[in-house]
């Protein structure tokens, strides 16, 4: 028998493979669209998780922010015009031997000038940070909470170096927020800036960490702070914001907001904001004693570069230059020489000057530390135990004798006569305190301390820390025409 083979009607056959190529066609875009679909839906279901995020960490975080008001009392320029020496002739005196009219010039007025800014509470017993630009100089500080309330502060303590401040509203079951680490932050990261700008209050706005460690000391645009080591981010923030927290993606504090940089006065994304790890350290400080000691070393520092490594004779262009020695500072006492190359402090790199310089400052007088250097090709290891910032000490004697200083000022000079060069002027003067129970009064001029004559604020500095050890300093006031020496105790 003979087998018989099935042929197959081509056109049949082509019309089936046509249809089973249109049916995986049909199959794979299906599959397709419904993969696309599902990214897509996963994607803005990933966007409303991070809206959702964002929403929850501004909801939870605002009750801790405050809005705070201030008021600062400015003393108007007195008029000495006759010269009067110290008060010490009344009215009836002038009237009588200089025919001077009954009515002699006003005495001096107070004008209370208005400002605000923003903080968050950090404990639950009222404890709140701020910038020093907010509540520095001011005579009444009240702060408002978001249920409305508004307390009277009263400021712990603040420091003008660092642009950090404390104060303190009464209280014990307070919202406040949790503290996060700024040195774990990255560039990239998102962060929140919360805040009452122009005073519209709990304003949220949201941004990146666009850089850190940013100094403006050197870049042109006039530093903010004598310390400055700051997060840069993009985060809106306006005026009114300054003091406000700058939050982590977990709700925690990681910085203070305290400038921006604008033409405008506006928010031109460029923002800065302390570190909340340097601002512990010095909020610690501000409510154990009011004020804030940072240690001191006694070097000239320049920062190393690849020209100048060459010159030295260096492997590489990292490292901080010593340029001065203050004698008998601690790096004097140390052996530290001029033209050694620091690289190292406590162990780690030395960094940029202004990091360096901000390390040495954290630590307090009296304690140690460990400095790596290069000197004529050989590495040193050296202990130097830090001494403290002359500064503090005369902010120190200036607190107890209660007044502060200043330059030489055209317009106060010219209306009493004074000549450039010849001394300091004060500024404030504290009710009550040494220099004001003295009959020191804002406007005089100060120029001689210790029989030492002074024409500037440094020579004025320098001259009362010679006073430190004596208990009291001798000054010569001038006011107008007249002069006086007084001796104020610092004890």
């Amino acid at each position: 028998m003979m087998h018989q083979n099935h042929i197959e009607n081509p056109k049949r056959s082509a019309i089936r493979n046509s249809t089973l190529l249109a049916l995986a066609a049909m199959l794979i875009s299906a599959t397709l669209a419904h993969s696309v679909l599902g990214e897509e839906n996963e994607d803005i279901s990933l966007l409303q998780r991070i809206s959702k995020g964002t929403a929850a960490i501004a909801r939870r975080s605002t009750p801790a922010v405050v809005f705070i008001s201030v008021e600062i009392e400015i003393d108007g320029q007195r008029n000495f015009q006759y010269n009067d020496p110290f008060g010490y002739f009344g009215d009836e005196f002038y009237r009588r031997f200089f025919q001077v009219p009954e009515h002699r010039p006003q005495q001096p007025r107070k004008f209370k000038r208005q400002g605000q800014g923003s903080g968050f509470l950090i404990t639950k017993d009222g404890y709140i940070l701020t910038n020093h630009h907010v509540v520095g100089d001011a005579t009444k500080i009240t702060v408002k909470l978001q249920d409305g309330r508004e307390l009277e502060a009263e400021r712990v303590g603040s420091d003008p170096k660092s642009e950090v401040a404390v104060i303190r509203i009464k209280g014990d079951d307070f919202p406040f927020l949790p503290i996060g680490d700024s040195a774990e932050l990255e560039v990239g990261e998102m962060v929140l800036a919360i805040g009452n700008p122009f005073g519209l209050a709990e304003t949220v706005t949201g941004g990146i960490v666009s850089g850190k460690g940013r100094s403006l000391q050197n870049n042109g645009h006039g530093a903010i702070a004598d310390y400055e080591e700051f997060i840069q981010t993009d985060a809106a923030i306006n005026p009114g914001n300054s003091g406000g927290p700058l939050l982590n993606v977990k709700g925690e504090v990681v910085g203070i907001n305290t400038a921006i940089y604008s033409q405008t006065g506006g928010s031109v994304g460029i923002g800065f904001a302390i570190p909340i790890n340097m601002a512990l350290d010095i909020k610690d400080q501000l409510i154990d004693t009011g004020k804030v000691v940072r240690g001191f070393l006694g070097i000239g520092i320049q920062q190393m570069t690849p020209q100048l490594a060459q010159r030295f004779k260096l492997e590489g262009a990292e490292g901080i230059l010593v340029t001065a020695v203050e004698k008998d500072s601690a790096a004097d006492q140390a052996g530290i020489q001029i033209e050694d190359v620091i690289v190292k402090l406590n162990g780690n790199p030395v960094g940029r000057l202004h990091a360096f310089r901000n390390r040495i400052a954290a630590h307090q007088p009296g304690t140690e530390m460990t400095l790596v250097l290069v000197r004529g090709g050989e590495r040193k290891t050296i202990k130097a135990t830090a001494g403290e910032l002359p500064g503090a000490r005369v902010a120190s004697m200036l607190e107890k004798l209660g007044m502060s200083v200043s330059e030489w000022n055209e317009q106060t000079a010219s209306q009493h006569g004074y000549e450039r060069g010849e001394g300091v002027f004060v500024n404030v003067v504290t009710p009550g305190g040494t220099a004001a129970t003295a009959g020191i009064k804002a406007g005089d001029l100060l120029t001689s301390i210790n029989r030492q004559s002074v024409s500037t604020v440094e020579e004025f500095k320098e001259a009362l820390t010679k006073s430190d050890t004596s208990g009291s300093v001798l000054i010569r006031v001038r006011r107008g025409r007249w002069a006086q020496y007084i001796v104020l105790n610092l004890d």
